[in-house]
């Protein structure tokens, strides 16, 4: 798939399956940017943070918007019991030191999300400041959904946390439709969000704008 962005470059938005090799840097650099807020209190210092998700990234769970051929936008998924983001109970002890990883073990499993049969789980989009607004974050959900109905799955779930309008517009845009909405007011100070809402969407449909390349 191709979006063309006058302006933003001298070609096309191109979108690829999987972290282009070499490209892992910039994926974490990326996925730190737009989540880093949520995930600060299980892995900040950032110094530390970028190079423990580049080291653990499974790059084949990511779909990648490239421009120049550089990676301008990812968007990570859960299938078969592996997400785009890895890295053990071990691997975040030996990075953190024994007793400042045991502390961060557990916020870290607040993040965890499981499908259930016929699910894929969508973790989400990332996407360079320079280039947002010009339908990246489309082209990434749609290549996602076309995963997940070659993988016979019947339904896209994802979560989007209170402090993201702008995401939650998009995937509405897309076909999602909220189910429930879970309350933590217990998280806002530490995590700085109050609220997740599950969004769903069937494999097959496309999203409510129209076609797949914006």
């Amino acid at each position: 798939m191709e979006l063309d962005t006058t302006g933003a470059g001298t070609g096309p938005v191109t979108v690829r399956r999987g972290v282009p090799a070499g490209s892992e840097r910039r994926a974490a650099e990326l996925y730190w940017e737009a989540f880093g807020r949520k995930l600060g209190p299980a892995l900040n210092p950032p110094d530390k943070a970028v190079p423990f998700l580049a080291a653990h990234l499974n790059t084949d769970r990511a779909v990648c918007a490239l421009l120049d051929r550089q990676l301008v936008g990812l968007a990570g998924y859960q299938l078969g019991g592996r997400a785009l983001t890895g890295g053990s109970a071990r691997a975040v002890l030996r990075t953190y030191g024994h007793l400042r990883g045991l502390r961060r073990l557990p916020l870290l499993a607040l993040f965890e999300r499981h499908p259930a049969p016929g699910q894929l789980v969508m973790d989400g989009i990332a996407v360079d400041p320079g280039i947002r607004g010009r339908g990246v974050g489309s082209l990434l959900i749609e290549e996602v959904a076309a995963i997940a109905a070659e993988q016979d799955c019947r339904e896209i779930r994802l979560d989007v946390i209170d402090t993201n309008p702008r995401a939650r517009a998009l995937y509405e845009r897309r076909g999602f439709t909220a189910v429930r909405t879970e309350r933590t007011p217990y998280l806002r100070r530490l995590l700085g969000f109050g609220a997740v809402t599950t969004m769903l969407r069937p494999a097959e449909a496309n999203g409510t704008t129209g076609p797949r390349t914006p």
